[in-house]
């Protein structure tokens, strides 16, 4: 006996496309996707590097002449870009749609970029077009995270959500491996007043070519008809399946008791928001915080003073510190790449407090080391190499986190906001451990640093054990309700409760 479903009331839509969504197999279209928006995380790690590795030649005569304290700003003014970003392209991701956003957020810096290129001079107009250059493209990367995360999460089959998430995020390091590779050659081997400006082109002749193949990605389908856009979701849906049929793959039917029942959502700003986390999803809320907070302080306050150990312990030459600077990056684009399938099958919860409190174990045992002055400058890389293959796969885990455990029609804001978040706490790292550096004469306070960091590690492994949600192969929708659902259905009202416990 086949039953059937009352009809939808009015103002309801009974939609199947996140089951169509998540029933998908894996195609060319997915890599074609990935490819097309996973390049945010490679421009971030090339800008950053990049920054950090022309700052000292900006101080000369023939380039800028720009004092050390002018020049340091230029990664703060960075910095500050992309929480600004973040937090307005986000809002916007949500407004408007994915789509939109990542083609726009990708233009901003390459514009911001690109202009950072043609700084000329040093007087006080020309150090202030600097400083808005670099803002301009911090604030488009910063828009990237929110949307991208969004994108990806929202079109990956949740069965495959958390290594690809995962494993993108963690391509931040092959961009550090190739501005540190660009820079190397462009300020060792051409004179140093062409080559900075070279490196800062190497972002944006890579984002020319992927903004056009970016044009042609479809619209979030989940977002589509969330925001009451159906005609449109179905549109991108049926493309998206076609495009997998075409790999020679036969779509099963879903059946309709997949559906979901929805209205679509009033938009929701930030205040809402704040009231939406700490009031609705209080536990939640201190998870990511949690998760996103410690793995930046760590990695801030360990890459940034990253030289400044290497030449004020073990006297390295700044020259060839690019080439340990390399090693480094190395084991962490390894570890979400090599790891991130164990989020998917061994679990989230477990994965995330494991890499977290591995990796804060081991610092600690380095911390020791390092004070019995028992390292040097390559074993010390050896080590660090080894302590963040688990902490990068971790570090990626947490944005994966903070963009699977809230619902859709806030997604994007919360992702900004719990970057914006990480961003001010990880600010303090670099401070703090440049502090403790000194001038290399005494390892002691830098020993304490390092149990810090390993401590702050530690704490965010053991929150995720306690309050970790267990999110691997679930449906975006069953992991968090929308909000349009819990309203559209009374399944879905029934099951909300349920739903929002880790």
């Amino acid at each position: 006996m086949t039953t059937t479903r009352e009809a939808p009331a009015p103002g309801v839509i009974r939609s199947l496309i996140p089951a169509r969504i998540d029933r998908l197999p894996w195609s060319p279209f997915h890599t074609r996707m990935v490819i097309a928006l996973g390049v945010a995380w490679i421009l971030d790690g090339l800008e950053i590097t990049v920054a950090s590795a022309v700052v000292d030649k900006l101080t000369e005569a023939d380039t800028l002449h720009l004092s050390t304290g002018q020049a340091g700003f230029i990664a703060t003014i960075y910095l500050i870009g992309e929480v600004v970003g973040a937090l307005f392209f986000g809002q916007l991701s949500d407004k408007l749609g994915r789509k939109k956003l990542f083609v726009i957020t990708l233009a901003v810096y390459l514009v911001g970029s690109g202009l950072t290129a043609l700084t000329i001079g040093n007087g006080v107009g020309w150090i202030v077009f600097l400083y808005a250059t670099r803002f301009i493209s911090g604030m488009g990367i910063g828009g990237e995270y929110a949307a991208i995360n969004s994108a990806i999460d929202e079109l990956i089959p949740a069965r495959y959500r958390g290594r690809v998430d995962i494993a993108v995020n963690g391509t931040y390091w092959a961009g550090a491996i190739l501005g540190t590779l660009g820079t190397f050659i462009f300020l060792n081997v051409m004179s140093p007043s062409v080559g900075w400006r070279l490196a800062f082109l190497l972002g944006p002749v890579l984002g020319l070519v992927i903004i056009f193949v970016r044009r042609h990605l479809p619209e979030s389908p989940r977002w589509q008809v969330m925001h009451g856009h159906a005609e449109e979701a179905e549109r991108s849906i049926s493309y998206i399946e076609h495009e997998v049929e075409q790999g020679g793959r036969q779509l099963e039917r879903v059946p309709d008791d997949k559906a979901i029942d929805l209205v679509p959502a009033e938009k929701i700003g930030y205040f809402a928001l704040a009231r939406v986390l700490f009031k609705e999803f209080p536990s939640r809320s201190i998870y990511g915080a949690t998760l996103m907070i410690t793995q930046s302080f760590l990695y801030n306050a360990i890459f940034f003073t990253y030289t400044l150990v290497l030449g004020n312990f073990y006297g390295v030459d700044s020259n060839k510190a690019p080439l340990f600077l390399i090693a480094f990056a190395v084991g962490n684009l390894a570890g979400p790449l090599t790891l991130g399938h164990l989020f998917d099958t061994i679990g989230r919860k477990k994965m995330i407090a494991g890499t977290y409190i591995i990796s804060g174990a081991l610092l600690a045992l380095t911390a020791f080391l390092f004070r019995a002055d028992v390292l040097n400058a390559t074993t010390q890389t050896i080590a660090w190499c080894v302590i963040f293959y688990f902490a990068s796969a971790g570090a990626s885990s947490a944005y994966l986190t903070v963009s699977e455990i809230f619902p859709q029609e806030v997604r994007a804001k919360a992702i900004a906001v719990f970057f914006a978040i990480a961003q001010c706490f990880g600010a303090l790292g670099p401070w703090l451990y440049g502090h403790l550096i000194g001038d290399g004469t005494d390892r002691i306070p830098l020993f304490y640093g390092y149990l810090l960091g390993a401590g702050v590690m530690v704490l965010g492994g053991l929150v995720a054990a306690f309050i970790g949600v267990s999110a691997e192969g679930k449906s975006l929708e069953d992991v968090a309700t929308p909000f349009a659902a819990r309203r559209g259905s009374t399944r879905a009202e029934g099951a909300a409760s349920p739903r929002y416990q880790s």
